[in-house]
């Protein structure tokens, strides 16, 4: 997807309860942090859309730590959004939208959690847990 681009795109749930319009702000990153393969089942995959995602349908939520959730459709358990709870940041899982290689392959988050057991091909950005976390968590102070 052209990261310059401000079209919304469209996605959907497995079961189809649970539909949504989104810009992505970029492209795709994959997570290899321990929270994001539990519940994905592998590495995810995922684009930032900010606060512009639109839904249609009821969402389940699960606060996976005080500051993020992760929400999913209650019916089919398709993993879709991991937010912000403060609001300014929803990745969206890739797979859950319309055409999901749409997405230019950006970075590859929380290498240092990668287990040894796979590896993605090319040169791309690749960021440790630490240095993630000092990006986006919140601070305490």
């Amino acid at each position: 997807m052209d990261t310059a681009s401000d079209a919304s795109v469209a996605g959907r749930c497995l079961c189809g309860g649970v539909r949504f319009t989104a810009t992505p702000q970029g492209g795709m990153h994959a997570c290899h942090c321990e929270a994001c393969r539990k519940i994905s089942g592998g590495v995810s995959l995922s684009v930032d859309c900010g606060d512009s995602v639109v839904v249609e349908g009821e969402v389940a939520s699960y606060a996976s730590s005080e500051w993020a959730e992760r929400q999913f459709c209650p019916t089919c358990g398709s993993g879709l959004f991991w937010r912000l709870r403060a609001g300014g940041m929803t990745m969206v899982s890739v797979q859950a939208f319309d055409d999901p290689g749409a997405f230019v392959f950006e970075d590859e988050v929380c290498i240092d959690r990668k287990p040894g057991n796979y590896a993605m091909a090319g040169d791309r950005p690749r960021i440790t847990e630490a240095e993630l976390m000092a990006m986006y968590a919140p601070s305490d102070a």
